[in-house]
């Protein structure tokens, strides 16, 4: 317990002691001046019971403070635990950032250090290439952390959003991809008896957390891979899902997934920040949403994402 908590408990102690010590004291002193008129008596008697209540208010006041004591201890045990986990979080994050600025860093300077006293040529133009390479993945880096801080406190614009235009409209920008045409993705939108109700929210955001979901589906399948985009009404709700038939995720692995720049071992070597699930995460957080992840090894994995409807 800390020191301030421990001091307002004696305090407490202290005060919740005085109704009893008062009544105890009144008690006494009409006890001395006792004498046989039966008005005195009266007085002596009303005295016990004056220290009996004066004790019942003792007793239930020091229950109070002995709870309210266990409360608070519980209280500084889930703080301290809830830090303890925070500080740790901030630790393994820095760890992280430092092994994915340390890579391409040490490829820059390598790159540049082959240049040195190298005479023009092809071996400049693919050394030039790398560097160029290491030096977008810095940037992309950079940019998605900014992103991350900026959801903390940017406003977000409350606006209805049509979700089977919103789909329709990222999965048309993944098709158009080199790696979306390697593979096949089927877009389900419901139209009968009626189509997705809006939801309210940020419609770039929104587009951004689900362009992320597909980006990440594209990474992590092969040509000839199936990827569906699914949506439904469900009560207040609408849930996304993408769904693909990749490598799919260890089991020891989902807990991390959506931990800022994890990496696990299937993502060692593939195009990445690492930052893409913390943003969809922070981003369908930020409007009332969850997000959840079912995946089984060599078989695929499935996102869900759940919005509130408008």
């Amino acid at each position: 317990m800390n020191p301030a908590r421990m001091n307002a408990t004696r305090c407490a102690l202290i005060l919740a002691l005085i109704p009893f010590a008062l009544g105890l004291a009144v008690s006494l002193l009409l006890q001395a001046t006792a004498d046989p008129l039966p008005i005195i008596r009266l007085r002596a008697d009303l005295g016990i019971w004056l220290a009996l209540l004066g004790g019942l208010v003792s007793l239930l006041a020091l229950t109070g403070v002995v709870v309210w004591a266990v409360g608070g201890r519980r209280l500084d045990r889930a703080l301290t635990q809830a830090r303890q986990a925070q500080a740790e979080a901030h630790r393994r994050f820095l760890r992280r950032l430092d092994h994915e600025l340390k890579n391409p860093l040490t490829a820059i300077r390598v790159g540049l250090a082959n240049l040195r006293g190298t005479p023009p040529g092809e071996r400049w133009d693919e050394t030039v290439v790398g560097v160029e390479g290491q030096v977008s993945r810095l940037s992309k880096l950079t940019s998605d952390l900014r992103k991350l801080a900026d959801l903390e406190t940017r406003p977000l614009e409350r606006a209805p959003v049509d979700l089977n235009e919103l789909l329709s409209d990222v999965v048309a920008l993944v098709r158009e991809r080199l790696e979306g045409e390697e593979r096949e993705i089927a877009l389900t939108l419901p139209q009968a008896p009626w189509p997705l109700p809006r939801v309210l929210g940020d419609r770039d955001l929104l587009f951004l957390a689900l362009y992320n979901l597909l980006d990440n589906a594209l990474k992590f399948t092969r040509p000839g891979d199936t990827i569906e985009v699914r949506a439904i009404e469900d009560g207040r709700m609408i849930r996304v899902e993408v769904a693909d038939t990749g490598l799919g995720i260890p089991e020891d692995e989902l807990p991390h997934v959506f931990e800022e720049l994890y990496r696990g071992q299937g993502a060692r070597g593939t195009e990445g920040s690492g930052l893409g699930l913390a943003l969809v995460t922070a981003i369908v957080e930020r409007h009332g949403g969850t997000v959840t992840v079912r995946s089984r090894g060599g078989e695929g994995t499935v996102f869900t994402l759940h919005l509130v409807v408008d």
